[in-house]
């Protein structure tokens, strides 16, 4: 149950929670929902959003590199909803605009000049990083997402590339996997805990 918060307005920071595929995201950002006050905002994932709409997922590099511009410049959009409505003090984004990086499939670096922006700009979108690492083969991997194609060891390379991309970030959060995804979403609830204002907490 939301608690009310007694603060009228804020400004918004922006914290990217980002990890491969199978990372336990989705739910880590479901229980946020119901854990925090209303001023604490999740965004939805931009893939998801550009998937289930319909946009093609063609395999070969054009169609990947269409993919993640269109990725970029969802999660851009979004992010600006969030700030020009005002009403959050804090922004969770389930995967933030550097993960698209980490999906490129063109030479290092030529996806900032596709989007017209830098790394570093990128990084400084958001006040943290919280990064969940994807689980071994063994270890708890969740192949029910139908949106989801890769197999578990390409997750697992995919979480190494983001967490390479994101590995610059001043104020990065990384939580390896548990034997029970229970521990694992306390550790991540405590880290969301920490850049969430007080008023907001409940």
């Amino acid at each position: 149950m939301r608690a009310p918060c007694a603060c009228a307005a804020h400004v918004p920071r922006f914290v990217a929670v980002t990890g491969g595929p199978g990372a336990g995201k989705t739910a880590v950002l479901e229980v946020v929902q119901r854990h925090f006050c209303e001023h604490v905002v999740v965004l939805p994932e931009a893939a998801s959003i550009l998937f289930r709409g319909g946009f093609p997922r063609h395999d070969g590099e054009p169609g990947v590199r269409a993919v993640q511009r269109a990725v970029y410049r969802v999660q851009v959009e979004l992010e600006r909803i969030a700030r020009e409505e005002g009403r959050a003090a804090l922004v969770l984004c389930d995967r933030g605009t550097v993960d698209a990086d980490a999906y490129w499939t063109g030479p290092p670096g030529s996806f900032w000049s596709e989007v017209g922006s830098t790394r570093d700009a990128e990084l400084a979108r958001y006040a943290a990083v919280v990064h969940l690492r994807t689980p071994p083969a063994d270890g708890g991997y969740d192949h029910r997402n139908p949106l989801r194609r890769e197999t578990a060891e390409q997750a697992l390379a995919l979480d190494g590339r983001i967490f390479e991309a994101w590995s610059s970030h001043p104020a990065r959060t990384v939580i390896d996997s548990r034997a029970s995804f229970l521990d694992k979403l306390a550790l991540a609830l405590d880290a969301i805990r920490r850049e969430v204002p007080a008023c907001c907490r409940g």
